[in-house]
């Protein structure tokens, strides 16, 4: 067994920062996975940890399922990757049609960045403008247009947008405007007085772990229909977790586009946009050479492996009483997170739906990306250490639930989050 502290030393040698992205567990808390199965995963010395993280929230069936493996294992021995039409990608893509109410066809990607890169880019084709709308604190990847007023800690007056990264052109500053989310009146406001040159609103349908307010998303619907301006959902988190069909399915708004990923791959790197035929024509390589085209290839789009290991996910999501017991668990955990809340007298929300939610520390409502900056960002961190220290891992800020966590996994969780309550209010 190669001893764990020595694996993290050279990981700091190779990697940036040691790590893979920017996922951090915390100073003398990082650990290397060797496994992972169910509900649980298992580090290089074999301490077993219960995973809310799931993989940044692809593994809604847990880790290993036994029917993804089947699947994955029945295509490695037909190949791997042809970047040519392949039987598992036709299904999937059946599939999804059948599923995602916008959908009339997809085009695959390889991740979620890419699927919202494109589906602003076939927008921009289709309206034959350059402008988008997108809401503060939506996260929509790591692309230019994306990381624009994410997690601004100044954030300036709507709608003049901030880059969240290093590298981004100054000129991307131009092409974005930026309305705060759950402000139905001011997104109207934005969208009627640039609709002229707008290509399209992108907007998380449940933004991070923030719900959606009555009427928003109608009325976002509306106000975008009114000026022909296509509404894309971004569906990366909620697709296939919230309702087989989606945030569309659960809130009962279709958009014009939508992107999505995780889930729908059950673990393995691949993404799609999804729309109506008349958006997604220009995808289509007979309009190569005129001004219609959308030029988009990728090696893995429609990587075998990875449509039938979405296969076998959403075969398994299609069971009776699959959601329900999502929903069931995760209602669990997070009311059982807020009861223990309530006990220790802490300041704090626990927002957001059953298949995923978070808790600030703070008085305040979690209605928008402002609301959230008033939430004390070292308690955050010493909650999620606490639960670390106890053998929980869970994101930054989203507790992702999974199929594969059992009753006895709840008991054990709930009893670690007041024992980490309990700890955050001891030393307060």
């Amino acid at each position: 067994m190669t001893d764990q502290n020595e694996l993290l030393k050279r990981a700091a040698r190779v990697l940036p920062g040691g790590v893979l992205g920017n996922h951090r567990s915390g100073p003398g808390l990082e650990f290397v996975v060797k496994e992972g199965r169910g509900a649980y995963l298992w580090d290089t010395n074999g301490r077993r940890y219960l995973d809310y993280l799931l993989g940044s929230g692809p593994m809604v069936l847990g880790h290993a399922h036994p029917a993804v493996v089947e699947a994955v294992l029945r295509q490695v021995g037909r190949g791997t990757s042809y970047m040519l039409l392949n039987e598992p990608a036709i299904e999937l893509a059946e599939e999804l049609v059948r599923a995602v109410p916008c959908a009339e066809q997809v085009r695959y990607t390889s991740s979620g960045t890419e699927a919202t890169f494109f589906a602003l880019r076939v927008a921009r084709a289709f309206r034959a403008r350059d402008k988008i709308l997108k809401f503060e604190g939506g996260f929509h990847g790591t692309h230019d247009y994306g990381m624009m007023s994410v997690a601004p800690r100044s954030p300036k007056a709507f709608p003049a947008p901030m880059a969240d990264s290093a590298g981004i052109p100054h000129a991307i500053q131009g092409e974005v405007l930026v309305a705060p989310y759950n402000d139905l009146a001011t997104a109207e406001a934005l969208i009627a007085a640039h609709h002229a040159e707008l290509a399209a609103v992108i907007v998380e349908p449940y933004q991070r772990t923030i719900v959606p307010a009555a009427g928003f998303l109608p009325g976002l619907r509306a106000a975008t229909r009114r000026y022909d301006v296509p509404l894309v959902f971004d569906e990366i988190v909620t697709g296939f977790r919230f309702a087989y069909g989606g945030a569309q399915e659960y809130y009962g708004v279709v958009p014009d586009l939508a992107a999505y990923g995780k889930v729908m791959a059950g673990g393995f790197p691949l993404a799609c946009v999804a729309g109506p035929k008349a958006l997604m024509r220009h995808f289509d390589a007979a309009l190569e050479g005129t001004p219609e085209y959308v030029w988009q290839a990728g090696t893995f789009n429609g990587n075998a492996i990875a449509a039938a290991a979405g296969l076998a996910t959403l075969a398994e999501l299609r069971k009776p009483g699959a959601y329900e017991r999502l929903f069931r668990t995760g209602t669990r955990l997070r009311d059982g997170l807020a009861a223990a809340v309530r006990k220790h007298g802490l300041a704090a929300q626990v927002s957001g739906e059953p298949p995923v939610f978070d808790i600030f520390f703070t008085d305040r409502p979690i209605v928008d990306y402002r609301a959230t900056l008033t939430a004390d960002r070292e308690r955050i961190k010493r909650f999620n250490a606490e639960l670390l220290r106890r053998g929980v891992v869970k994101a930054v800020n989203k507790i992702y639930v999974s199929l594969a966590h059992t009753d006895e996994d709840v008991n054990a969780t709930l009893e670690v989050f007041d024992q980490a309550l309990g700890a955050l209010a001891a030393g307060a």
